[in-house]
């Protein structure tokens, strides 16, 4: 901290955005879907939908907002 008060070096102050989450992906709106047969299931928090097998295809499916 070469000023003493707290900012350091330039553009390395507080509120940058660290320990902030990961984004759109961490919430549990949405659903997961099926881009094989079309099926729709609520997205589980903490599993990514991508490492969601179909229940009715098994084919991966994808996150749909």
């Amino acid at each position: 901290m070469p000023r003493g008060d707290g900012t350091g070096p330039s553009g390395q102050g507080h509120g940058q955005g660290h320990g902030r989450g990961r984004g759109r992906g961490m919430d549990s709106d949405g659903t997961c879907f099926c881009p094989k047969c079309g099926h729709t299931q609520a997205h589980a928090r903490g599993t990514p939908c991508a490492q969601v097998a179909c229940p009715k295809c098994g084919a991966m499916m994808t996150r749909q907002q």
